[in-house]
């Protein structure tokens, strides 16, 4: 006998007709036709032989009524999913239902695209789907689309594309061509964009942290580990949330041409006890270092042990610190003598950032001087980091030298100084720095055999600078980063939602204040 299966297959080639009797409603020529062959069937005088048929016909029968009933919800899918509207959905909010403001078992309404909680029969998105006439729901969680209020999945494959803008997913081979081959993709409204140059939702004050997202999306080794991981219910929910802007930053199929950190920002406003937030401006160096030590750990990094997450494999390095305290005494005229002792404090530090001072902005300029930029070369501030030159902070001289240079190398510019009277002073000096091949071997002292045949050559891969606009209560400081495309060599303006191309030779002359740079390998 065959299976069930079968006859269902056996059943659609048998009766052309079925399609349309659904189309017509003529159930009722079916069951005459099943009545028919039942007749005669049982008038033959071989009953026992007949028997069999007559099964063999109700299986049959069985299998035309699921064909019929497979048409009918086909039809009915494609005319509710004729009603979605992907114009309208975001998936870039926090996971509440808009009703209960419950995280648990939350559906996004494909129509409106507004978030609701269950799909029961007591639930927010069963009422909506009643009270509205919308009918096509998607679990955030576990992506599964479901017709309301009937209350059945939906499997159609032109779903997928909304699927995958909620949770887009990437495999190595695709990862590892972002830096090599140029991607342009298109947008619902068919305007091209390039995947990981898009911009971020301003939603009030959180351009800092915009252009802290924009710089680590663009470092490779944290990009693809966060692009390619995959992250399970055990994991930190700040994991989650960075891994998935990230990925959204660089999803190719996206339906709008920018993205919001609304859900990231949200959950960091709470780690943070709301010193990092979307709706008050933030230092972006401050957010970044907060960012880095929380990652770290949330991916279970060591306090103690280096190297132990993605985070510390990427930017730590080593410097060597030399001090010598710094005392004072009176001579016998009363004169004050400062005396260095002799003996030289040594020790080994960790850091992933390395700051450098400006040199003091000249209070007074005059007409001539006016006109001229204010400038210093990059290599005067590193200067700090060849083991020779000396500062002296908190009663002690110190010297600095890197002994263990990182795979990326994070600069912070030093621009805010407070005042006598507790005013914040920023220094306007421009740094001039080269955009490729910064050698750092005048700074750097390897410890072993192999770090010495390392590459000390850096190029700049991401530099976040900052403007003062003028405004009604005084001066505000606006962040923008500038990123480049490795796949063409072409550099990027990035200021929230605003993308414009920047010549490579003009990127100085803007007031840097964090700067990344990638160290080559041989």
């Amino acid at each position: 006998m065959p299976d069930k299966t079968s006859k269902l297959e056996s059943a659609k080639r048998a009766v052309p007709e079925t399609e349309s009797l659904v189309k017509s409603d003529s159930n009722a020529q079916l069951n005459q036709s099943s009545i028919t062959k039942r007749t005669k069937l049982s008038n033959s005088p071989d009953r026992e032989h007949d028997q069999e048929a007559i099964n063999e016909v109700k299986e049959v029968e069985d299998a035309e009524k699921m064909v019929i009933t497979e048409l009918n919800d086909n039809a009915l899918d494609e005319m509710y999913l004729e009603t979605i509207d992907r114009s309208r959905l975001d998936f870039d909010f926090e996971k509440l239902c808009s009703v209960s403001l419950s995280n648990n078992n939350v559906y996004a309404c494909l129509v409106c695209g507004k978030y609701f909680q269950g799909r029961g029969k007591s639930s927010y998105a069963y009422f909506h789907s009643v009270n509205e006439d919308h009918h096509v729901y998607i679990n955030l969680k576990a992506l599964k689309i479901y017709l309301l209020p009937e209350n059945y999945e939906i499997t159609s494959n032109s779903l997928n594309d909304i699927k995958y803008v909620v949770n887009p997913t990437y495999t190595k081979e695709y990862v590892s061509k972002l830096d090599k081959t140029e991607i342009i993709s298109q947008g619902l409204n068919r305007k091209p964009y390039h995947p990981g140059f898009i911009g971020i939702n301003n939603i009030k004050e959180n351009d800092y942290a915009n252009v802290v997202i924009q710089a680590l999306a663009h470092i490779s080794p944290l990009r693809d580990y966060f692009m390619l991981q995959a992250f399970d219910a055990q994991s930190s929910e700040l994991v989650k949330r960075t891994g998935s802007l990230i990925r959204k930053i660089w999803n190719p199929r996206a339906f709008k041409l920018h993205v919001s950190p609304h859900e990231l920002l949200q959950h960091i406003n709470l780690i943070s006890r709301k010193r990092f937030s979307a709706v008050e401006q933030s230092d972006p160096f401050d957010f970044m270092n907060w960012l880095f030590n929380n990652l770290h750990l949330a991916l279970g990094g060591s306090k103690t042990r280096s190297g132990s997450s993605i985070v510390q494999q990427t930017f730590q390095g080593r410097v060597k610190i030399e001090s010598q305290k710094i005392t004072s005494r009176a001579d016998e005229d009363d004169k004050l003598i400062f005396n260095t002792s002799e003996e030289v404090q040594k020790s080994q530090v960790p850091f992933l950032f390395l700051s450098l001072d400006l040199p003091p902005a000249p209070l007074f300029r005059d007409a001539i001087d006016a006109n001229n930029m204010l400038q210093v070369p990059l290599v005067s501030l590193l200067a700090k980091y060849d083991g020779s030159t000396t500062q002296e902070l908190a009663g002690h001289r110190k010297r600095y030298k890197v002994i263990k240079l990182p795979p990326f190398l994070i600069f912070h510019v030093k621009r805010f100084s407070k005042t006598v009277s507790g005013e914040i002073e920023r220094n306007p000096i421009v740094v001039n720095f080269p955009i490729k091949s910064l050698d750092m071997a005048r700074y750097y002292e390897p410890t072993t055999s192999k770090e010495t045949d390392e590459s000390t050559l850096y190029d700049l891969r991401a530099n976040i600078i900052l403007e003062q606009t003028s405004v009604t209560s005084g001066k505000k400081n606006e962040w923008k980063v500038q990123l480049v495309d490795k796949s063409k060599d072409q550099w990027y303006k990035i200021q929230d939602l605003s993308i414009s191309q920047v010549q490579k030779e003009l990127l100085f002359l803007d007031e840097s204040y964090i700067q990344i740079w990638e160290r080559r390998t041989l």
